[in-house]
This record gives C-alpha cells, sequence and structure tokens, in this order.
C-alpha cells in the first residue's frame, strides 16, 4: 500500500488485510479502480484513494467502517461519482467506500405512498420499477445520480419548485456511524416531533457524519396530464420576471427553467434540435387535462403581456420527452463547445424577489470580467440558478478568473439572503463560503457536531468545513 497520506504505513495494511477477508476481490488497489473514484463531474484537482471497497450490503459497509475506524483510514462514500463539488474527491487518501452495488428496492407500499431503497438506487431506476404502479419520485437532479448521493448533498432539480427537495421527500434512514455502528432514524409515519431530527442532520451532510445505507422515500401519485411548454424572451431579465409572476400568481406549476441564448444555442448543436436561440423558458403543467389546459393558458398570457413570444405548449409525451431530454443534457451541450475543457458549474439560490437582480448582476460580472465560454440556466421557478464557465483545466490563468466569478456570485447570493449552493452541496469548492453565509458561531456549532459524531475525522474528511485537527 504504497503512498498512503498516512504517518504510520503499518495501520492501512492492517486494515486492508481485515477488509479483504470480508470483501475478497471486491477490495480493489488496482490503478483504474482508484482512479475511476478520484473524482467527479466537477473541475476540482483528483485525488485517488489508496483502495476501493465495493459493498453490496449493510452489514458489509459496517465492517469496513468499523475496521478503519479501528486504524483510523479515512472512508469517503462513493455513488455514481456525479457530484459537482469534488465530494468524493479522496483529499486524505483513504479507502473509497462504493455503494453503486447496492442497488435493490427493497419495498414498496403502494397504499402509504413510500418504499424502501438501498443507497446505490437510481432515480431512473426507480421509476422504471413504479411504472405501472401509478406512483412516481419527484425529485430529479437531471443526473442519473444514487439515492445515497442525492440525500447526502440534500438535492433538488427541476421538480422542486412543486415537489421540494430530497429533504422534503425522505422520511427516514439508516446509516452507519464512524464507529461502524448502524442508526435508524426514523419510521415511515409522515410525520413525527419524537427526539433530534437525525434525518435532517444526516441529509445534506455529504458522508462527514455518517454513511447513508437505505433510504425510505416518499412518492407521488402520477399525474393524470401533463403538458410542456416552451416561450422565448428578447432577454435574461424578461424571462425571470415572467417566472416570478406565474409564481406569485399561484400557478401551480411543476417545473420552470431557464436557458439563456447562449445555452441554447449549444443544446441546439449537441440534441439536433432547432429551439430559438433566444433567452427562454421551459415550463412543465401536471394535474387533470383541464386545470393543465387553463395552466398553460393563463401562464401564456403572462409570458405574452411580459415581451416573450412563440408560447408553445403540448400534452404529447414525445415532444415532452424530446424537450426535458435536451434540458437535462444541457451541461454535456456546454461542454461540447469547447472539447477537452473542464465546466465549472456555480449554484446558488436567492429570494425569488431577488432572482432577476442577481442574475443581472451576474451577466455584467461575465461581460466585464470574463473572457470563456459561459452560459445561464436555471431552476428559476424557486430562485437556483447556474452560471456554467468552461475553462481549460491546465490553464491556471483561467482557472483563477473562473474562480473569482465564482466567488463574487457566491458573496451576491448571500447578500440578497440567499445561498452559496442550492442543491451541488459544499464539498471542498464551497467550504470558505460557510462562514459567510452562517457567521462564527453556527459553524462552531457544526463542527461540535462532526467532532462529537466522528471524533477521529475519517468520514469524508475536509468536506463541507475547513480541515481540523483530530481529536484523540
Amino acid at each position: 500500500m504504497a503512498g498512503m497520506n498516512m504517518r504510520d504505513s503499518t495501520r492501512p495494511r492492517q486494515a486492508a488485510a481485515e477488509i479483504k477477508t470480508i470483501l475478497g476481490r471486491r477490495f480493489m488497489v488496482g490503478q483504474a479502480a482508484r482512479d475511476h473514484h478520484s473524482r467527479d463531474e466537477s473541475w476540482h484537482e483528483p485525488a485517488m484513494p489508496e483502495a476501493v471497497c465495493q459493498v453490496e450490503s449493510v452489514s458489509e459497509v459496517s465492517q469496513v467502517v468499523s475496521i478503519c475506524h479501528r486504524y483510523r483510514i479515512p472512508v469517503i462514500p462513493f455513488g455514481a461519482g456525479s457530484g459537482c463539488e469534488g465530494g468524493v474527491i479522496a483529499t486524505s487518501g483513504g479507502f473509497a467506500i462504493d455503494l453503486a452495488q447496492m442497488n435493490r428496492i427493497l419495498e414498496v407500499n403502494n397504499e402509504d405512498a413510500d418504499c424502501r431503497v438501498q443507497a446505490g438506487v437510481t432515480r431512473q431506476q426507480l421509476n422504471r420499477y413504479l411504472r405501472d404502479s401509478g406512483l412516481f419520485f419527484p425529485v430529479d437532479p437531471g443526473a442519473e445520480a444514487t439515492f445515497g448521493g442525492m440525500a447526502a448533498t440534500r438535492a433538488s432539480g427541476t421538480n422542486a419548485v412543486r415537489y421540494g427537495t430530497m429533504r422534503e421527500n425522505v422520511l427516514s434512514l439508516t446509516a452507519v456511524m464512524a464507529d461502524g455502528s448502524v442508526i435508524r432514524t426514523g419510521q415511515r409515519a409522515r410525520k413525527s416531533s419524537a427526539g433530534y431530527d437525525l434525518t435532517r442532520l444526516l441529509i445534506g451532510s455529504e458522508g462527514t457524519l455518517g454513511i447513508i445505507v437505505e433510504l425510505v422515500l416518499r412518492l407521488c401519485g402520477r399525474p393524470e396530464a401533463i403538458a410542456a411548454a416552451m416561450v422565448s424572451f428578447p432577454d435574461v431579465d424578461t424571462a425571470v420576471h415572467s417566472a416570478i409572476q406565474t409564481i406569485q400568481c399561484g400557478i401551480p406549476v411543476a417545473r420552470v427553467e431557464l436557458i439563456n441564448a447562449a445555452q441554447m444555442h449549444a443544446i441546439n448543436r449537441y440534441s439536433k434540435t432547432s429551439y430559438p436561440e433566444q433567452a427562454s423558458l421551459i415550463m412543465e403543467f401536471q394535474g387533470s387535462a383541464l386545470a393543465v389546459e387553463e395552466q398553460a393558458r393563463t401562464v401564456a398570457e403572462i409570458c405574452r403581456d411580459a415581451g416573450g413570444s412563440d408560447f408553445r405548449w403540448s400534452a404529447n409525451e414525445d415532444e415532452r420527452r424530446q424537450l426535458w431530454h435536451a434540458r437535462h443534457m444541457a451541461a454535456y451541450a456546454s461542454m461540447a463547445m469547447r472539447p477537452n475543457s473542464k465546466a465549472l458549474s456555480t449554484d446558488v439560490c436567492v429570494p425569488i424577489s431577488r432572482l432577476a437582480e442577481c442574475i443581472r448582476q451576474t451577466q455584467a460580472d461575465l461581460d466585464r470580467n470574463c473572457d470563456l465560454p459561459t452560459f445561464i440556466l436555471g431552476h428559476v421557478g424557486d430562485g437556483n440558478f447556474h452560471c456554467v464557465m468552461l475553462i481549460d483545466p491546465e490553464s491556471a490563468a483561467e482557472r483563477s478568473q473562473a474562480a473569482g466569478i465564482s466567488e463574487r456570485l457566491s458573496a451576491r447570493a448571500i447578500a440578497m439572503d440567499g445561498t452559496c449552493t442550492g442543491e451541488h452541496g459544499i464539498g471542498i469548492g464551497k467550504r470558505e463560503y460557510l462562514e459567510q453565509e452562517f457567521g462564527i458561531e453556527a459553524i462552531a456549532v457544526m463542527r461540535a457536531i462532526k467532532s462529537a459524531l466522528d471524533p477521529q475525522h475519517i468520514m469524508n474528511p475536509g468536506k463541507v468545513l475547513l480541515p481540523c485537527a483530530p481529536h484523540g
């Protein structure tokens, strides 16, 4: 086990020998396996773990973590690797715990509209399984992410304006804690006032407090009718104001997505579509056939009065799927505009009343200070948007330029009573903004929680909070 980042190289060798007796060939030290687990979708510098533990059960996770706890080996939970802030990068070495094979749907309770799944189950996998049940899981981050990763980062996505985020759609969790013990954070009841809310504590903790291994999820009934709409605007500002007015009028729109002209051009090139290359809103309406039609007509009037044009809506499933597929491919469409680049995707969220102002100031910052290919898109129905910048990963100047834009955007959002991350999480990319957002007193509480639950600081060290010395 050459190259361990820990001072005593005998400890990782001893830990490796014990874990190998449990996992056999699923304890992997080969270059390819370690390299695959060294990165996510972010622009951050990869760092390889010293080994990969491919687990298949809660018991195996518990045993592996218990051994790592005894030998003080860092552990990094790994799902699909689709994160955007370096949350799975092994910055302190250690062992990656790959949960992708824990992908069983354990139970579905149709009458209660909930289900229990292992952490490696993906969103699309579950919805395929539920196809004939009349139920579906609504949180849609775009990527084919695992539920463990989605809960760990408190993910949301296009449906959040109507259905909420992972925080609202997880009823309880099973998690393996830093010493290898297994806890269950709740039952299947839709509400409870019993004890501390450990479910919400672990959601968004990014593997720094425990490893999520099972989840009880809230399911929703499939609507009778669904329609998608697209409308073009002369500029982003007008599009955002139309989205704000739609929400403020109380129209129960399911999705409201903003795409600027540059992003629409990239989508057309990548997806071979021919949408108008202007600032646009993509929306979805759900309900009865009559309600969907009424919502579409009302929103069409709002957009037309604001200066929108070419409002098109359709309940045709093929047309709707094509439109949302193009939207979900937006990140890849962006990167295709500059081959071999890396995308730095910002992710802020502000009160919806400040959204137009935040985007306007961000665009002005880009115009003054950025000569990189840039794209703006977002889930504007809940005040969340992304600015994507394509950088040459070998160029220190470009990395610095993009990081400066991201830093100013985070500060801008926080100053507007918003947050530096609406859904991507903190990872290693946004740790420095937490004190600005919460204050030193709140950060001290977070550190106290971390130290109480993980006194040796082996659980995904260096993520969320800036590193500090372990206890003991």
